[in-house]
């Protein structure tokens, strides 16, 4: 006869947490996706993998992103712009050999020592900052402001107030930012899962030996997703919340217009494509109003 097994207590709780649905936007870890040793550097070698659509665009969209930018900002030497998120510089250094006047923040160290290599090999000059973009503060006005690969959309709703509030401060006189997000047409195609992997996502969160969980949350009412990352190796255990908010064009120009910002035209992306409803992607220009 087989013997019955009694689970001990703390591992049910630890499964019981570990699927437990929290209240959006209510824990926010981007420090550990961003200034882990490990996942930092497996994160900077997917933003210069030219043909991967995960931590930057491919490498040919960058291209015709920053000529479409170029174009429709009229850049030039005159020209300053602040990049939000800038990762290793592929918009702010490519920007910057078009002569304009460019500073790129970013929460990863790596990023950011990557971005002051390559602007230094270009014979560029790019002010780099290494800090959370939510907490950085300057003297300094900008004619463009830019958010892109949907960073807007990893923000809570404070924190996105206090964005839009910060880049409409930081404007000029008739300065415009440019940024993207995810359309309620990508929402409705995302599902709830929960799954579980030895070394998950084959060894990104850690070197060592690990037992990776993600949980998919799906809030209807918020239009927001929540990937959580449950990390259990032998000396810790470490969740990740990766949350996205997914946007129709009128909610996201509710938000601007509350901050004192007018989206004067849309697009499907950040290379002018024309706005196409029915992309799971969109991208908008605000002007400060």
């Amino acid at each position: 006869m087989e013997k019955k097994k009694t689970l001990k207590e703390p591992i049910f709780e630890s499964l019981e947490a570990i699927n437990t649905r929290p209240a959006p936007f209510s824990s926010y870890t981007a420090d550990e996706l961003w200034t882990d040793a490990h996942t930092a550097e497996n994160m900077l070698s997917f933003h210069l993998d030219p043909e991967a659509d995960i931590a930057s665009r491919k490498a040919a969209f960058v291209r015709r992103s920053v000529d479409w930018i170029a174009s429709r900002f009229d850049i030039g030497k005159e020209t300053r712009i602040i990049d939000f998120g800038c990762g290793p510089g592929l918009y702010a250094t490519n920007l910057a050999r078009r002569q304009a006047r460019v500073t790129g923040i970013d929460f990863s160290e790596r990023s950011i020592v990557y971005a002051k290599r390559a602007a230094a090999d270009a014979g560029v000059n790019v002010r780099y900052v290494q800090q959370n973009y939510l907490a950085f503060e300057t003297g300094d006005r900008f004619d463009l402001a830019m958010m892109i690969m949907c960073d807007f959309c990893a923000l809570s709703p404070a924190q996105r107030k206090r964005m839009l509030e910060k880049i409409r401060t930081m404007l000029l006189p008739g300065g415009a930012v440019l940024l993207d997000v995810y359309s309620l047409n990508a929402f409705a195609s995302r599902t709830e899962a929960a799954v579980y992997h030895k070394n998950l996502l084959d060894g990104f969160w850690s070197p060592e030996k690990y037992y990776g969980f993600v949980n998919t949350f799906k809030y209807d009412e918020e239009k927001v997703i929540l990937d959580k990352y449950t990390i259990i190796e032998a000396t810790r255990i470490r969740t990740i919340f990766n949350w996205l908010q997914y946007f129709s064009p009128e909610a996201l120009e509710k938000e601007f217009e509350a901050c004192g910002l007018a989206v004067e035209s849309r697009y499907r992306d950040v290379a002018g494509a024309p706005y196409d409803p029915t992309a799971d992607e969109f991208a908008v220009i605000g002007v400060k109003s």
